[in-house]
């Protein structure tokens, strides 16, 4: 995972599932990217023993470092959020030595690599509003010119950050798509605005391929067109509605097949927008709001697929 240190004690869902995998008994151990490595083909880490708390002013705790390899556990987090950067894929290939040898991986770090979470909802065009990508200006603006009013992503970057909203008598066009393209040379995502954002941008959590019942709506501030979290939203749960379980119906199958045990999927009104596989979030707040423990049932989802379920060691990286 990113540094622990750093976290927001009250949203961060990593550390929901650290205080269920420790309140199961599970040994913890902590690894940050720079604490990987190979020794030939055998996968390593210098890790630390770690213990976490329901406390806001000290909130973890580390034991002894060792180097270990990574055959020793039993399930490995990969909790490390985007950019999604060539050192980010190189985590990857290093982390499948690890699957390779027996070692569950949540989510499977070759569906990581390939299931860009723009890009992946492509895979179901009857879910999702018009949408192109492309980083040919002259296309862009096409696209601008049909839809009138679009919004415009980067397609590496998570949080609502470089998201702008562009209409047909913007006078930034221009500087946008060239800021967006970096002036033609890399792709980027438009798609049709839909004016359902100011009901919320609502993220569906699917373990296991399944949806729980209550999304995380989140509302924008006013006078801003995004809704994340990190950029001012208000979170507000809801019931799914029934749109959005025919949404999850189309998607769940093919992302339980990959491997993609824990994703947070994003609706606003009735189409589906991102596929969010590498740190889906959400679930304090959603366990706040309904009283629910949604770590405890991704927990049910990894122990029923380690390799020794007697043994009770497992990782978050």
């Amino acid at each position: 995972m990113d540094p622990i240190r750093s976290i927001h004690f009250a949203k961060d869902t990593t550390l929901a599932l650290l205080l269920e995998a420790q309140a199961r008994g599970w040994e913890l151990n902590y690894i940050e990217p720079p604490d990987l490595f190979l020794r030939g083909p055998e996968p390593y880490a210098q890790t630390r023993r770690l213990r976490v708390y329901n406390d806001p002013q000290r909130w973890y705790e580390f034991g002894a470092s060792a180097e270990l390899a990574l055959a020793e556990l039993h399930v490995i987090l990969m909790r490390q959020d985007p950019p999604f950067t060539m050192e980010y894929v190189y985590n990857t290939y290093l982390l499948e030595h690890a699957e390779a040898r027996g070692v569950l991986i949540v989510n499977r770090p070759s569906s990581l690599r390939d299931t860009n979470e723009k890009l992946s909802i492509l895979w179901f065009p009857q879910c999702i509003p018009p949408t192109l990508v492309a980083r040919d200006m002259d296309r862009l603006r096409g696209f601008l010119a049909e839809h009138a009013d679009v919004i415009v992503k980067p397609l590496d970057i998570m949080g609502g950050a470089s998201v702008f909203r562009l209409r047909s008598d913007d006078p930034n066009i221009n500087v946008v798509l060239e800021s967006m393209t970096a002036y033609g040379t890399r792709f980027t995502m438009a798609q049709r605005y839909l004016p359902q954002i100011i009901d919320g941008d609502k993220r569906i959590l699917l373990i296991d391929g399944e949806p729980f019942p209550y999304a995380l709506a989140r509302i924008p501030k006013p006078g801003e067109t995004r809704a994340n979290l990190a950029a001012g939203g208000t979170g507000v749960g809801v019931p799914l509605t029934e749109r959005d379980r025919w949404i999850c119906v189309q998607v769940g199958p093919t992302l339980k097949e990959r491997g993609l045990l824990f994703v947070g999927l994003d609706v606003i009104g009735d189409h589906l927008t991102e596929i969010n596989v590498t740190s889906p979030t959400c679930v304090r707040e959603l366990d706040k709001l309904y009283g629910l423990n949604i770590s405890a049932r991704l927990m049910d989802a990894i122990a029923a697929r380690v390799r020794t379920p007697s043994r009770s060691t497992a990782s978050v990286r």
